[in-house]
């Protein structure tokens, strides 16, 4: 069958703005939903004349809307959620409700006519594991529920669990991909993303401010390594019923990170220290490492991420000079 309709919800967001685009360019009729919180209308401005794009503003929580706009697809890429470190801890509600509630009302829809979904989680699932690289069957372990840092680890690890539920009740097909710090063009700041927020610094000649001692380290990848596996992953009867790690294997200090970019905007910044009390409230845990495994993934779609760190921070920063 060709999936020739297909909905996006988060889709003027940073990821879903990307995969709109390739779908299109595939030949799809793409829906977005998105309620614009933290989603923008300028990642889909040049989308807006495309016949085959269509974009509504409204919430996942609207289950009114959401019943009509899956009445209509093929597939659906629930991409909405609450993101940010700084925006789960202002709003902690809004970021169990939105990622909770909204997951099962798109799980609940698609259910009735079968519809295949691919629910984005995040490798913030693993909690405090230390078993580094991250394995998808991995145990979890978390801080307290007092501390309001897990709550968007907490509230991702129930949409997995819906979504495993209702591949084995009810039998929707249902792919669930855990995202590793992804990151390209259109990727913002002000939610606590550390690239953009380095470049941007980098390019004003600001100071770079790196959290804690900048010793913990991350994988990064490139977006369109990333909506590229989406769509093939959505092709794969394998990947049903199935929690599957997204991301690059390649590590990185954020103190090299921030060095890199420093090199690549050819900036006079200084790098400098900003303990985690001064910059979160009282009680933040951080990870010193978060790397997947992405042996899986590399089986079933024969997954190798093309760009390597380097090329993303230029992408990224020529968007930032374009902006």
């Amino acid at each position: 069958m060709n999936n020739k309709k297909i909905l996006i919800s988060g889709g003027a967001g940073f990821v879903g703005s990307h995969l709109a685009e390739k779908l299109l360019k595939d030949n799809k009729e793409v829906f977005v939903v998105d309620n614009l919180s933290t989603g923008r209308l300028e990642n889909i401005e040049h989308l807006k004349n495309n016949e085959n794009f269509h974009f509504i503003k409204g919430s996942v929580l609207d289950e009114d809307l959401m019943k009509e706009l899956i009445g209509k697809v093929d597939q659906v890429y629930h991409l909405a959620a609450a993101v940010g470190v700084k925006k789960i801890l202002e709003e902690p509600l809004d970021c169990l409700l939105t990622n909770i509630n909204g997951t099962e009302i798109v799980l609940k829809e698609a259910a009735k006519r079968s519809v295949k979904v691919l629910i984005a989680s995040s490798s913030e699932v693993y909690g405090k594991g230390d078993k580094v690289p991250f394995k998808e069957e991995d145990d979890r372990i978390y801080g307290s529920v007092y501390n309001n840092r897990w709550i968007y680890a907490f509230s991702k690890g129930v949409d997995e669990f819906l979504g495993l539920a209702y591949f084995k009740e009810k039998n929707l097909p249902v792919v669930i991909v855990r995202f590793f710090n992804v990151i390209g063009p259109r990727q913002v700041g002000r939610y606590g993303m550390v690239v953009p927020n380095f470049v941007k610094q980098g390019l004003k000649g600001e100071p770079i401010t790196v959290y804690g001692d900048g010793e913990q380290t991350r994988s990064f990848a490139d977006v369109e390594d990333i909506i590229n596996a989406l769509v093939k992953l959505m092709t794969v009867k394998e990947a049903e019923g199935q929690v599957i790690n997204l991301g690059a294997d390649r590590e990185i200090s954020i103190n090299d990170l921030a060095k890199k970019v420093k090199e690549l905007t050819n900036s006079s910044s200084k790098i400098t220290h900003i303990p985690y009390a001064q910059a979160y409230p009282d009680g933040f845990e951080d990870l010193k490492r978060r790397v997947p495994d992405i042996s899986n993934i590399r089986r079933m779609i024969g997954y190798e991420p093309k760009f390597n760190l380097e090329e993303t921070i230029k992408k990224i920063i020529k968007y930032q000079q374009q902006a």
